[in-house]
């Protein structure tokens, strides 16, 4: 490990602009992949007659993706550049891995945006753009890929840059805070060194502007909130909860609580990697043992929390939601499941308080009688199962969701207000 400060990187786009290759690319120029690594990639790519996949290689190194040539999981990767340690959570951007994005997205603190020069800007990289503001995202860089394709021309360049400001000027992002970069991450122009191919280009390549990304702040002041994957039986341990600190610390003889399932006790063992530690902070993947806890007393969903501060149960919960996609309009009475956190609870909408423009952020109408893709609104939903969930402003880790119906992601959305049992 190292001793750099930590960041979390979303790489979001449209399917097939690149992104998978530009992860490997960073991998590859930053150390993390060897040479030797790459080649053996590059051959099995062109057995596959799927040439110049071999970066891809790198990150999609599921063999169902190799065989679709897509990317399903969000692969964890790390890479060190000169100023930080980065995690990539690498992004999916096929449409039914759209909850996938919103669970990636929502644990990264920047993110690079690529868009293909020979496309531009596509449906799913508006719907990432969106999402990515939606769930806090603040600093973008744009990598604009496949250069080489339009022969390192200036003006497609400058063609698809006013096309990513005009989308992100509509969703409110900042476009003076945005790096705009021409690269390849095939050929590797502009990713770590500057390209000659682009000489009418002096801004910074991919590395410089993501060493330039200013520093997050762990969220250790906050309150413990650890939402549980699973509970394990281990024995000579006992009960075991996993889950990741999202935020807040947790120390061994802590008194802590879970919510919604209400039960508590001293937290004797904490574990990480196979070692014992005292501490757990924010991103630390712990598995813990619970005084008095057993394995039927709590389940996926509950949140782990101080005893002092424990957290929230939403009796019903106010929140600012995007519909992405419809197949008809959202009334009051929907009961789809809201994915949050790693809860997975029915809620049903209780009202539709009002409806925003979703470029400007101004209310168009107040109680509409119903919504449908493309709408931005603040609605009141009630969880048909205890739900923990806490204001996005007070806790945005736990405070964001996606909304799913129908094998697919209809909404993501983050939370304005809890009204607690």
């Amino acid at each position: 490990m190292t001793d750099k400060p930590h960041q979390n990187l979303a790489i979001i786009g449209h399917v097939d602009h690149g992104k998978s290759t530009l992860v490997g690319r960073l991998l590859f120029e930053t150390g993390g992949v060897p040479e030797h690594i790459i080649e053996q990639h590059r051959q099995e790519a062109e057995e596959k007659g799927k040439g110049g996949f071999e970066f891809a290689y790198v990150m999609d190194n599921l063999a169902e993706e190799r065989e679709r040539g897509l990317t399903i999981d969000i692969a964890h990767q790390e890479f060190e550049t000169d100023t930080y340690y980065f995690t990539v959570v690498d992004t999916p951007g096929h449409r039914d891995f759209v909850k996938n994005m919103i669970t990636g997205a929502s644990q990264a603190d920047n993110a690079v945006l690529v868009v293909a020069a020979d496309d531009g800007v596509a449906p799913q990289t508006q719907e990432h753009v969106f999402l990515a503001r939606t769930l806090g995202i603040n600093e973008l860089i744009v990598g604009v890929n496949k250069m080489d394709i339009v022969d390192y021309e200036e003006n497609r360049y400058r063609e698809v840059v006013a096309e990513v400001k005009e989308l992100l000027d509509q969703v409110r992002f900042d476009t003076e805070d945005a790096s705009f970069i021409p690269i390849s991450a095939f050929e590797g122009d502009n990713v770590a060194d500057h390209s000659d191919n682009t000489p009418w280009y002096d801004g910074p390549t991919i590395l410089d502007a993501l060493n330039d990304l200013p520093e997050t702040e762990p969220p250790t002041d906050a309150s413990l909130r650890l939402p549980i994957q699973d509970v394990y039986t281990i024995s000579g341990i006992g009960t075991v909860p996993v889950g990741r600190v999202e935020t807040g610390q947790m120390r061994t003889g802590d008194d802590v609580v879970f919510q919604p399932s209400d039960v508590g006790g001293e937290v004797k063992t904490i574990e990480m990697h196979h070692e014992e530690i005292d501490l757990a902070g924010p991103g630390d993947n712990v598995g813990f043992n619970v005084r008095g806890i057993g394995k039927d007393d709590i389940r996926r969903g509950d949140v782990c929390g101080p005893a002092d501060d424990p957290p929230s149960v939403a009796e019903t919960f106010q929140a600012q939601i995007v519909v992405m996609q419809h197949p008809s309009v959202i009334t009051v009475g929907y009961t789809p499941v809201f994915h949050a956190h790693t809860a997975q609870v029915a809620g049903t909408i209780e009202s539709l308080d009002r409806k925003m423009d979703p470029a400007s952020g101004e209310v168009d109408e107040e109680e509409p009688d119903f919504i449908q893709s493309g709408d931005a609104a603040v609605v009141t939903v009630r969880p048909q199962k205890p739900l923990s969930i806490e204001p996005s402003d007070e806790i945005p880790e736990l405070g964001s969701f996606a909304i799913r119906d129908m094998g697919q992601t209809v909404a993501a959305g983050k939370v304005l207000d809890v009204n607690e049992k």
